[in-house]
């Protein structure tokens, strides 16, 4: 493996696109709040890399999502905020108190006791940032205050949820949630026979509010899941499109049945490959 210091040159090179009159106008003209959409769209395409398995693009992704963090270092640096290596320092600090049992005399903790300390010395790390912040009276310190709001929303109803959970506020059996999902279900039911479009937007609001607390009950990621499904939706309307194609029929010429028929063929196709893999 390449060992080299190439951060360095990476610091440069924003350094030199950041410098006025000599650098890049339109890395001149940004600020944090027009780079952070792209620092975000570039998280996603490195969690994309990853569901496609695509290596060699999880490499070019992973420099992509680097690229916003020295970005983001080098415009706090120019307002002698901190720099990068400030950040680098703040993260080997984080882990190190993070991981005892590893660094320090804790030691011999199962995954399960290493999750608890984690979230403890996280809530330690939390009141302590709330002291050196001498809080406004008005200031919002409640135990989901710290969730981010730019989170995608499922994201951060999982968060949301697993912060409710660390004082009890949670069902104990993920069959409880499944039956919420089905009150939300008869909820939207009766707000759609109401001709309420306000309401049915609320409802399937709680509705997606559950299938997020479902899927964190059984350990998975709702994000996940629907990129997942968003790929399947994807594979089989392209075979919907190219069938059609193949017997001379413009999409907008295809009936609904016809579609259907298609796509119920896709899906047997996929079964099949999976029992013969």
């Amino acid at each position: 493996m390449n060992k080299s210091p190439d951060i360095a040159k990476l610091l440069e090179i924003m350094a030199a696109l950041r410098t006025p009159g000599t650098g890049c106008p339109w890395d001149l003209e940004q600020d944090f709040q027009t780079i952070a959409p792209y620092t975000i769209e570039e998280a996603y395409e490195v969690a994309d890399a990853i569901a496609r398995n695509d290596l060699a693009d999880l490499k070019d992704e992973l420099g992509d999502l680097l690229l916003q963090v020295v970005f983001h270092a080098r415009m706090a640096e120019e307002q002698n905020a901190f720099d990068f290596a400030a950040v680098v320092d703040a993260i080997i600090a984080k882990m190190l108190r993070r991981h005892p049992h590893v660094f320090g005399e804790t030691r011999d903790l199962s995954a399960e006791a290493v999750k608890g300390l984690w979230s403890k010395i996280k809530a330690e790390e939390k009141a302590a940032r709330r002291h050196t912040r001498a809080a406004a009276p008005d200031e919002d310190v409640g135990l989901l205050a710290d969730v981010p709001l730019a989170l995608p929303g499922l994201t951060r109803a999982v968060k949301l949820q697993s912060k409710a959970s660390t004082v009890g506020f949670d069902w104990n059996d993920p069959r409880a949630v499944l039956a919420k999902i089905r009150e939300e279900t008869d909820e939207i039911e009766d707000a759609l026979a109401k001709g309420d479009k306000a309401e049915v937007c609320a409802e399937i609001g709680d509705l997606l509010f559950a299938v997020a607390n479902l899927a964190r009950h059984l350990n998975g990621d709702p994000e996940s899941a629907i990129r997942l499904t968003n790929a399947k939706f994807e594979r089989r309307f392209a075979f919907i499109e190219a069938e059609l194609g193949r017997r001379g029929i413009a999409l907008k010429d295809a009936g609904l049945a016809e579609m259907d028929v298609l796509w119920n063929e896709a899906k047997r196709r996929e079964t099949d490959t999976k029992k013969q893999s």
